[in-house]
Order: C-alpha cells, then structure tokens, then sequence
C-alpha cells in the first residue's frame, strides 16, 4: 500500500473531494480529513507526507492543528490555506515553522508545486531520521554492518559456517570488504578470543613471503639472528586470513597446500614439526578458475579452499547500506578531524542513492573522510525528472538533461553527441547556450 503523500483538512465536502481528484491527476497518493480532530488521528510519528489545512474550520481551527503537529514534529510540513482576512495569521505561523501559505482562491498548479517541495524535504528529514536510528541500533561488534537483503544473506551464511571449521574462500570485487566478512566470521567462531592474523599476499614480495607465512630460526639464512614466529603459527588456535591469494607465488601455493592438508608446519631453519589448530580463510578479486586454466593458480589448492565460498557483494548491490555506512564512516571521519557531521542534504542524497561506487566501501569511506572535512565534490549530475511547473517547463527540463546524458556519454566529444542526438550543430549549441551547459566541462 502506498504511503500517503498528502492529508488535506477541510470542512468542506466539495472541495475535499476537488482537492483530492487534483492529487490523483498529479500522481500523488492524498487522503481528507474533515475536521483538525480527525487529521489529528491519522497523523502518526514519522508521517511521511504533507498536511494541508484550512484555516477557518469549526471547532478546531487550522492554526490550533498546526500547533498541535509542529508540538508533535516540528519538522512535519504543514501548508495553511487561508482567506483573505486571515493573511497576517499565516505570515505569523510561517515565522513559527509553517511550511507554506495559499490564499484563497488558488489554482491547483499553485498548490502543487510547494506541496512536491515539501515532500522532498520531508523525505530527507525521515531519511536522516532513519539513519539516526540505524546508526544508534548498530552493532559495534559486528564488523559486517547493514541491513541489505544481500548483507542479511551473508551474516546468516557466515553464523551457519562459523563453528564448522572449515576452510572458506571469499570472493568479491576490490574494496567490497572481504576482510570485514573474514573478521566476521572469526568473530562468530569458538575461536573469537584466539588471535585473527590477516596477511596481504599481493603486499610482500617473493623473497618475504615464506618467512612472514612459515618463520624462521636464527641463520636460516643471511641476516636471519633472530628467532621469528610466522603468521600461520602465530594464528595457531585463531583464523589465519590470506587475502589477495590470488597473488602468492606458485611455489608458496605448494607449501601452503601442504599446512592445509597435515595442519603442521616446519619453520625455515629447522626440521621440527609443528602441530596447528587454525582456520583458513582466503580471499580473491580474481576468479580462481580462469587463473587456474592460465596455470597461475594450483588446481589443487583451489579445490582445496572451494569447501566452502562466500561472495561479498559489490556496494552497487546492497544500495540499502550506502547511507548507512556514509553514516557510520562520516560520524567517524568528524570525531577524528573535529569537524561536524555533515548533513545529508538533497545533492549529498541523491548522489549517495545514484552513484554506482565501482570503489564499493573502500570508495565510500574515503568520500565520507572527504566529506566531513568540507572537500566532497559532487559531479555535474543532470537534474532529477521534473515533476513541477507548466508543460514547457518540463519539456525544457527534460531536453537540457538529453543534452547533459549525451555529453556524459561522449566524454564531450561534441561530434560524437551530435550522432547521438541526432540535431543539426547550430541547434545544438544553440540549446547549450540556452540551457547554460558547457561542453568542455565533459571533456576528460
């Protein structure tokens, strides 16, 4: 069922019932009360839309509704319709928080117009609400946080393997938070109060690479003096976490299948065997298939690792999470450069809904960072679909943002807009003149 945009307060039958077939042309969802009492029933918290209200009812009047909503939510719109006489009444309830007032008679298209206003505040206001409460319900020791229908299907995945002890490869594009997952599924394990060592393979070079993994004894080889705990023994108990797998070295993949399958190690420099207790969770950006069809990662291995695999998600899939995890990274982001929060307005909104994050949350961090700090700059977006004003108001908004699409598209290459568009060139840059867009602003 759809929310209701609109509550219209009216004594009057007749132009409830104009009203309300005005709202429905326009495509809004609007419901009638017939007096202040009524509307003041079916306003609940968080009512998401606009009431509107005469001035002059019987009984309760529109200014004494008023007062009770803005007692309720001061940020709930409420526009007063008003008679002539009563004008002074309504410049006076602006100054205390109306949202708008219409003197009678008014057209619909006057009324419209800053009822679609208010309804996109009132949308940014429940959203920043939500995100409130989302952010004061969060987990802080879960380090997999959203609600997503995608995130609920991990963290029910990761809690159904957590104590299997299995070994679990990850999957996921650059920056969807691999790691987060693997910390996650640690955390749910009968393992969480034993050490959770992540290594980087693609970070350390070839000749590092065993040594960090297996340890070394003194004169294992030169400049070994002292004695070195590798990672896999250090994670002995824990979860050791390989990420970037796909980059470990052919060789290093050999030994590495061989802790997997005996669950001992054998320190550089010794031939004492060490028995381990771990968890292996390995994570790639690459598909191992095809790097095993290209003879860069070990079949056997990978067979090895694919008893259980997990896929994060990209961001661009899980759109739920976007504002809350700009939330938690920006609230972050201002406690550390002792700035304020920056507020989700409409531009901050609409580029965090539409914005595709191909950095997914590795991406979305450094822009909250960014934001908090004032240095968030948002791209020329074309303008959202107009919904307000006359006819060739629309069309004039809806030709402008052809032109700003095609531009985007063609990385300002005027010709290859020209193609696209299909218009001669004088009308082209005739329309960019009238639409105040320049070209070369798309030019990279």
């Amino acid at each position: 069922m759809r929310e209701t945009d609109i509550l219209f307060v009216d004594d009057d039958a007749m132009l409830r019932e104009a009203n309300l077939q005005s709202f429905a042309l326009a495509g809004l969802n609007a419901e009638a009360a017939p007096s202040a009492l009524r509307a003041l029933e079916l306003v609940g918290d968080d009512f998401p839309g606009v009431v509107v209200t005469d001035i002059r009812m019987p009984g309760m009047d529109g200014l004494a509704l008023f007062e009770r909503l803005r007692a309720r939510d001061p940020d709930l719109p409420v526009i007063l319709i008003t008679g002539h006489g009563d004008i002074p009444m309504a410049v006076e309830a602006l100054r205390q928080g109306a949202y708008h007032f219409l003197p009678k008679p008014y057209a619909a298209e006057a009324l419209l117009g800053p009822i679609r206003h208010a309804l996109e505040q009132r949308r940014l206001v429940l959203e920043n609400r939500r995100l409130a409460r989302a952010l004061a319900m969060a987990d802080a020791d879960d380090p997999l946080q959203g609600r997503a229908p995608a995130t609920e299907r991990l963290r029910a995945l990761l809690r159904q393997i957590a104590d299997t002890d299995v070994d679990v490869l990850i999957e996921g594009e650059t920056g969807s938070g691999k790691d987060v997952a693997a910390m996650a599924l640690h955390r749910a394990s009968r393992r969480a109060h034993r050490p959770f060592v992540a290594l980087n393979c693609g970070a350390l070079p070839e000749t590092v690479i065993e040594s960090e993994l297996f340890g070394h004894e003194p004169g294992a080889f030169t400049g070994a003096q002292k004695r070195r705990i590798g990672r896999i023994e250090h994670a002995d108990g824990g979860t050791l976490f390989l990420d970037e797998i796909e980059a470990m070295p052919l060789a290093m993949q050999v030994k590495l299948l061989r802790v997997l399958e005996s669950r001992e190690i054998a320190p550089l420099g010794t031939n004492e065997i060490r028995r381990l207790d771990l968890r292996v969770v390995a994570a790639t950006k690459q598909p191992l298939p095809e790097l095993v069809r290209q003879g860069r990662f070990r079949e056997d291995l990978y067979y090895r690792l694919h008893v259980v695999t997990l896929r994060v998600p990209p961001l661009r899939d899980r759109r739920d999470d976007v504002f809350l995890l700009f939330g938690q990274f920006a609230e972050k982001a201002a406690k550390r450069f002792g700035r304020p929060v920056p507020p989700l307005d409409g531009a901050l909104h609409r580029y965090l809904a539409e914005h595709d994050w191909p950095g997914n949350i590795r991406e979305l961090a450094h822009f909250a960072e960014r934001a908090a700090l004032g240095l968030a700059i948002l791209p020329d977006l074309p303008p959202a679909p107009a919904e307000e004003g006359s006819l060739p108001e629309r069309v004039d908004a809806f030709e402008a943002r052809l032109l700003r699409e095609a531009l985007t598209a063609a990385q300002g290459d005027v010709r290859t807009a020209l193609e696209a568009l299909k218009i001669p060139r004088k009308t082209f840059y005739d329309k960019l003149k009238r639409y105040g867009i320049e070209a070369q602003e798309y030019r990279k």
